[in-house]
């Protein structure tokens, strides 16, 4: 019987239509690949059963654990739906527990994953500190880790997106509509996605020449709570910006309301951009203008790391981002002349 050759590198790439070295970026996981072209060149990979020489060959990967901090979120929600798709592509089942931040729950997670055969880990916005990482090391669990909280410096395999240039797109945005007194209601502050907005927002104003009002920089929770009570705030202390940059979309629906119930029009007095691009974003009133992050490409990449953690393959980069977009909508306006 006839033995079929093992495709090439270069094989896949004209087929893919693309060249050698982006087949090796996208085996090698590394960023700076198109969202789109990474989809066709992995297909490609998958269909001709691909592996580079001297892989082991797969073994069987019938489950994985996806765990979150919280999951009650559409945030939250949209990984899932990515890091499940691809999980069964793969043939994996997918078991979800959420932690809350809090050590019963987490021993209790680590408690029944002893009790199965887990194939790995994909935690989300989870800390992952000594005692934990010592724990899964015993277990021999591979983790990947979304949007880390602490920092993204873990010497473990991280997938986020761009977030510094994303908040930096969005303060961009309302500076070159006219604005300069730009509030920001950032997320919480333990995790590296609500650092680098921040940070990305004050690039953006240090870059104008704008200087930072304090006042007007608060912490949220990512929840249309947190938005609306930061807002409130501002409105009853006299402090009312011309605009307001939320680092999620549902505080920034919680900014919407807080400016409904004081009489306030977005655009017309405020100005507002969010975060995520969540579903509500484009069917709120009016339509939200946001920076686009791929949720459910995130959850569908750290699987697909996983999975190469799992079949012995290197992960060159330990950090990937995917890239954000600014989507312009009807909540951002110039601001209103005296």
């Amino acid at each position: 019987m006839a033995v079929a050759a093992r495709i090439t590198i270069a094989e896949i790439a004209a087929r893919a239509g693309v060249s050698a070295p982006t087949v090796s970026r996208v085996l090698n996981q590394r960023g700076d690949v198109a969202a789109d072209t990474r989809e066709r060149v992995e297909h490609l990979l998958a269909e001709h059963g691909y592996r580079r020489r001297g892989a082991p060959a797969p073994r069987p990967w019938t489950l994985i654990d996806l765990v979150f901090d919280d999951i009650d979120s559409p945030w939250a929600l949209e990984v899932l739906r990515g890091v499940e798709d691809e999980a069964h592509g793969l043939g994996a089942g997918t078991v979800v527990s959420a932690v809350h931040g809090r050590a019963a729950e987490r021993r209790r997670w680590l408690d029944n994953v002893r009790g199965r055969e887990s194939g790995g880990a994909v935690l989300v916005t989870t800390g992952l500190d000594a005692a934990l990482r010592a724990e899964l090391q015993e277990l021999r669990i591979p983790v990947v880790v979304v949007d880390p909280a602490g920092g993204a410096d873990l010497g473990l395999p991280t997938v986020g997106a761009t977030d510094w240039a994303g908040g930096r797109a969005a303060t961009q945005h309302l500076l070159d509509l006219g604005h300069t007194r730009i509030a920001h209601v950032a997320g919480r502050p333990d995790l590296w996605c609500s650092r680098a907005r921040l940070d990305g927002y004050r690039a953006a104003l240090d870059a104008a020449g704008v200087d930072l009002d304090r006042d007007l920089v608060a912490t949220g929770a990512f929840d249309y709570r947190s938005g609306f009570e930061v807002t409130s705030r501002w409105l009853a202390d006299g402090a009312a910006p011309t605009a307001v940059f939320a680092a999620s979309d549902q505080m920034a629906l919680g900014v919407y309301e807080a400016l409904r119930q004081t009489g306030r029009r977005v655009p017309d007095d405020v100005s507002v951009v969010g975060f995520d691009d969540l579903q509500e974003a484009q069917w709120s009133s009016p339509p939200l203008t946001t920076v686009r992050q791929p949720l459910d490409q995130m959850g569908r990449l750290a699987v697909r790391t996983l999975r190469r953690i799992t079949d012995g393959e290197d992960v060159a980069s330990p950090r990937v981002e995917l890239a954000t977009e600014l989507v312009v909508r009807a909540s951002t306006a110039p601001p209103r002349t005296a």
